[in-house]
């Protein structure tokens, strides 16, 4: 299939700016991103298909418990319902924290617009160490519909996954888990920690699923070096 695929840099000579009176320099350059775009495309669909291939990840033999939206006490297995895929968010809303992380915010805020769509296919928990209750409440405050909570029982599951520092506080964690038969496994978890971050950069995964970033990262100005969104607009 790579083999037949066009050169970017020939595709990218089809495009022409949408209005009259660029430049040349501007025509160049925006020819030579679109060639960067065209690669960068490819390399995603590579990449998804890198980890769809995943052989399968370990068994969890650990008994995590949970609470529900309704209060039930529940296992690992429970939260997937009628799906054989899980996608896990646990935020930074521990029940020490005030108010919840504004990162865990701002892309829980995005996600919550799409998990109505999410759902239909896969099944989608988002995990707090705080009352179901709690968590519930601040996501009426800020609009959310389509989000199910749900409370860890205890600190077994967040520091399994290495979430809680020693002064209490916290670290988000994005993990899938598949379900085959009465066994669950890991799928995939998001492991790039701020070890491995890139000089001058926030540490971030890739792709950065926070629409936020992706929307910034289109406009001039960038992302920023100092700014991030605030739970108060």
């Amino acid at each position: 299939m790579q083999d037949h695929l066009i050169p970017a840099a020939e595709l990218a000579q089809k495009a022409r700016t949408p209005f009259p009176g660029a430049s040349a320099a501007y025509d160049a350059a925006r020819k030579a991103l679109l060639a960067e775009e065209i690669e960068f495309r490819r390399h995603m669909t590579r990449l998804v298909e890198q980890r769809r291939a995943l052989p399968p990840g370990p068994v969890i033999e650990k008994d995590y418990r949970f609470k529900d939206e309704q209060a039930f006490e529940v296992g690992l297995r429970d939260l997937f319902g009628d799906k054989d895929t899980l996608v896990t968010y646990f935020w930074m809303y521990g029940p020490q924290r005030e108010r919840p992380c504004p990162m865990c915010t701002n892309w829980l805020g995005a996600v919550n617009g799409n998990a109505a769509d999410i759902k239909q296919r896969v099944a989608l928990k988002i995990l707090g160490r705080s009352p179901v209750d709690r968590q519930f409440a601040f996501a009426q405050e800020r609009g959310w519909r389509d989000l199910n909570f749900v409370q860890t029982i205890g600190d077994d599951y967040a520091n399994d996954l290495g979430l809680l520092t020693p002064d209490g506080s916290e670290y988000p964690a994005l993990v899938v888990y598949r379900r085959e038969g009465d066994e669950v496994r890991l799928f995939w978890a998001a492991e790039m920690t701020r070890e491995m971050a890139d000089p001058g950069q926030d540490p971030r995964d890739a792709p950065d699923i926070a629409s936020l970033w992706s929307v910034l990262d289109l406009t001039p100005g960038g992302r920023g070096s100092d700014w991030y969104p605030s739970l108060n607009y």
